[in-house]
């Protein structure tokens, strides 16, 4: 009898470590791509710091110093209050714009007993342009504001190929005349390591000509990130100057055909919050 029950302990036991699952780890290594989010949020107890800067465009000429001399800057924070829930505030000089989000991740990519294909996450944003009109006109509370909502899918493909699409609805609350208020794009992303520590970046919001008044383009950015202890540098060239949604998605005012291009860097830095004693 004891023989039986040792046998049927030994095979359940080989039945739970058979069965296992497999999830997709840094399908990116960063919470963003370029402009836009990632999939990936920060691992429960992390705060973010992320500087980004966005410069004038290359076409301005030496005089500018091909746009280094026009600097825009977002000071922000994300903070993970679990592994698949993350939140962020942050700043631009950019219009002034104040910006905060919520991000939850709720499918993973896995393979072995659960199988998954891709990893989804579910993007809430909220943006208030604080610069003064020229006209003299006060605007209210609720008509400074624009909303974003964004469902990303990404996959990871081998080692070091990782794709992502992100269908996007953006609501502003007052627009120009020539502008919709509510406008819909779709969002295009990836990502290759080249390097262990060096990867190339892409990423292309193919907002329909229907919501783009004249002169106003589609966003599209390319740009090198780098991994250190600690640290992500991305570097990049992309047309749009505004670092939220509202900017990039619809009022992107530059081509790359008329060399409009910026070059920007992202910088962030990750600490531990979570467990630490306050002295």
């Amino acid at each position: 009898m004891k023989t039986v029950s040792l046998l049927l302990l030994m095979f359940s036991l080989s039945g739970s470590l058979i069965a296992q699952t497999d999830y997709a780890y840094e399908t990116f290594d960063d919470t963003r791509i370029v402009n836009g989010h990632s999939i990936e949020t920060n691992q429960e107890g992390i705060l973010t710091f992320i500087i980004s800067h966005r410069f004038g465009t290359l076409n301005l000429g030496a005089y500018e110093q091909f746009g280094l001399d026009q600097a825009t800057m977002r000071i922000g924070f994300d903070y993970g209050p679990t592994n698949n829930l993350m939140i962020g505030i942050g700043r631009s000089t950019f219009e002034k714009t104040r910006d905060g989000y919520i991000k939850y991740r709720f499918l993973s990519q896995s393979s072995g007993d659960k199988n998954m294909p891709v990893t989804m996450t579910v993007l809430g944003t909220a943006a208030m342009r604080t610069l003064k009109r020229t006209d003299g006109i006060d605007l209210t509370f609720t008509q400074k504001m624009a909303y974003t909502t964004q469902l990303m899918i990404a996959r990871k493909f081998g080692s070091r190929l990782s794709l992502q699409v992100m269908p996007t609805y953006l609501h502003r609350n007052l627009v120009e005349d020539n502008e919709e208020n509510d406008v819909l794009s779709l969002g295009l992303a990836g990502q290759y390591q080249f390097l262990k520590n060096w990867s190339f970046s892409f990423e292309y919001y193919a907002t329909p000509s229907t919501y783009l008044p004249d002169d106003y383009y589609q966003s599209i950015a390319v740009g090198i990130q780098i991994d250190t202890k600690g640290h992500v540098f991305q570097l990049h060239f992309g047309n749009s100057r505004g670092m939220t949604e509202k900017f990039f998605i619809a009022e992107t005012t530059q081509t790359w055909t008329d060399g409009g291009i910026h070059f920007g860097f992202n910088i962030t830095r990750d600490f531990t919050i979570k467990g630490r004693k306050i002295r």
